[in-house]
Formats: C-alpha cells, structure tokens, sequence
C-alpha cells in the first residue's frame, strides 16, 4: 500500500491526476484533492509567461493548481485501506484508542469500568462501552464496527482473575490474566 502525493504540470494533454493513478496502477490512493487557484487566477501565470503548447501544438495559459492533503482525507484513505466486511481495522500506529474495553454481562460494567481506568493508568488510551441495556452481541458488533487493535471482554472469568483479549486485525483470542494484562497491550 502506498500513499501518493503528486504535483502535476496539468498542460492541455495531461489526463490529471485519475490518468496519472491509473498508470501507477493497483495498490495506490488518492490522499488529496485538485484545488483549482481561483484568487489569484492565472495572476501568476501571466506575470511567469506559463505557458505550454495546445492540441494544435500553439502556446496557451495555463490555470494554475494545487494538490491539497487534509486530515479528514487521511482517515478516509485509512478507512478505505484498513476495513473489512465487519468494519474498521486501524492500525495501532494511527488508531483513536489502544483498547477497546466491553462487558460481556449486564451485572459486569462496573467491573469493565474500573478495568479501563487500570489500563488507562497504565498508560494506554481506551475507550469503554458503559452503554446500559445492550446485548453482548451488539457490544461485539459495534467493538468491530469501529476497530480498536485491540478488545477486552470482561466476562465470566473476570472473576477467577481473567479477561479475554482479542486482537482486531488478526482474530486472534486470548485468555490474559489481570496481572499481565496491563504488560501484555503496552508492550
């Protein structure tokens, strides 16, 4: 995978940028957008003499442009790269959170609650789901849908001192116990 900036001479026989990705062929995405420079307009253009040659092979004066990169194109560029059928998959280098800390039973969010503010003193960025009345089923398909690397189930080994830890991009499950855990996802 690789992200492209391209600073293009856009002349009269230039295909543009979607020409241009074209030939550089799979495996390649936009991270930007063509910005056509409409204050100064052709201000400099003019001032430079920038011309380049028409179909008929005639000088004409070229518009100058740009091509921007933005933060919301970025994540969408991730979010195109990094998905699958169940939803986002970030990768730990650029994700919102580390840890994704869920509760498996109605009678366990407290226990989920006062697990993420361990990991959090431990350094770890995590986001909880507190959401009262929900199913496990629909905590598991929403801990998908937005993709942490990594999702803490508090459940019903909790009590003999253990968490299941399942990795997001791999699937990978694991049983951790409490006094690994924290060593276990910093490191």
């Amino acid at each position: 995978m690789h992200i492209v900036q391209l600073a293009n001479f856009y002349g009269p026989r230039s295909g543009g940028l979607r020409t241009a990705l074209h030939h550089l062929g799979a495996g390649y995405v936009a991270s930007g957008h063509e910005v056509t420079l409409v204050v100064p307009g052709r201000r400099y253009a003019d001032t430079f003499e920038l011309d380049a040659l028409g179909p008929d092979s005639r000088p004409i004066r070229i518009t100058m442009g740009s091509y921007g990169i933005g933060l919301s194109r970025l994540v969408a560029v991730i979010a195109e790269t990094y998905a699958d059928e169940h939803g986002l998959v970030w990768p730990r280098e650029v994700a919102p959170y580390d840890v994704h800390v869920l509760a498996a039973g109605k009678g366990q969010l407290d226990a989920a609650a006062a697990l993420a503010a361990d990991l959090e003193r431990g350094g770890l960025r995590v986001l909880l789901d507190d959401r009262p009345g929900l199913s496990a089923g629909v905590r598991f398909a929403d801990a998908e849908l937005l993709g942490a690397p990594t999702t803490v189930v508090v459940g019903r080994r909790f009590a003999e001192g253990a968490v299941e830890v399942r990795d997001r991009a791999t699937g990978e499950r694991d049983d951790v116990e409490l006094a690994r855990l924290v060593a276990k996802l910093a490191g």
